[in-house]
């Protein structure tokens, strides 16, 4: 039997923290421990926030963190005709169509809809996307994207569940926020029409990850709980794409002084400025609640 294989793999949109120092330390020590192998994965494809700096950061914590990894580090904005291919198969299934709403005219749509009653929301406590693309004619849709009016290309949850045969779920050998392990049902429905693409970006988060785990044999996917639920999204478009299905294990996030998970945008402490400042790696390693290796 082939070895397992882990990935870390960060957005340079910002400096590494805590947070992350947790996933990528859980994901080396896991493939130690398992005889298997890790990967680096660069997930860039956000051109507007990623920056050289940060990915040469992401190099600088991980040696610092004692954390080796197999060459050559994979980045997602080398392969952005792979997920071209995948939007483009799922268009043809009728899987996708394009929404021309800004996120301004979304958040109207919602509010007005809330004013007569509760309007559902996805577990990250976003609002559910109305559907309003979905009612467009193919001859409205075309005229809009010759009048090169800005879309995102949103995949139809009810037609694709109903592509799927018997009932999803996931093996979990972390825990999700409340507990849940083991074999989970997996709930894509509960993110309404996902966005897949935009107009001037061939892929998402949702479709690059599952393509490049599948590509590059993942078979253990180590990540933080905050992208728990998000699994039902990935196990659909794992079937919809015929793509292999990787054991998950989901761990807790490093919170800070007021209980909110670390975040790039709100400038938590960066793994550099602890490096700065004198930090040890088993200090690191206490402070993100993992043993000294």
């Amino acid at each position: 039997m082939p070895p397992p294989v882990f990935r870390f793999a960060p957005s340079p949109n910002g400096f590494l923290h805590l947070g992350h120092a947790r996933s990528a330390l859980l994901n080396f020590d896991l493939a130690r421990q398992s005889g298997g192998r890790l990967l680096l994965r660069i997930e860039d494809i956000d051109a507007t926030r990623c920056r050289p700096e940060y990915e040469q950061a992401i190099y600088e914590d991980l040696a610092w963190l004692g954390i080796a990894w197999e060459e050559p580090v994979r980045r997602q904005s080398e392969h952005l005709e792979l997920y071209r291919e995948a939007v483009d198969r799922l268009a043809r299934d009728g899987l996708i169509y394009p929404a021309f709403e800004s996120r301004a005219e979304i958040a109207r749509m919602v509010g007005e809809k809330e004013r007569t009653g509760a309007w559902p929301r996805d577990p990250d406590g976003a609002p559910v996307y109305p559907g309003i693309g979905r009612q467009l004619t193919e001859v409205e849709r075309a005229q809009r994207i010759r009048a090169e009016v800005p879309y995102a290309l949103r995949l139809d949850m009810t037609a694709a569940v109903a592509r799927t045969t018997g009932v999803l779920s996931w093996r979990e050998q972390g825990a999700g926020p409340d507990g849940e392990t083991g074999d989970v049902p997996a709930r894509p429905e509960q993110w309404g029409d996902v966005i897949l693409a935009r107009k001037d970006t061939p892929t998402s988060y949702h479709l690059a990850v599952v393509i490049d785990d599948a590509l590059q044999g993942v078979t253990h996917i180590v990540r933080g709980q905050d992208l728990f639920w998000a699994t039902g999204v990935h196990r659909l478009l794992q079937e919809l794409l015929g793509l292999p299905q990787p054991v998950y294990h989901h761990h807790a996030l490093v919170l800070d002084e007021a209980g909110q998970k670390l975040s790039k945008s709100t400038r938590s402490t960066a793994l550099q400025d602890l490096r700065a400042g004198g930090t040890t790696l088993a200090e690191v390693r206490r402070l993100v609640g993992i043993n000294p290796s």
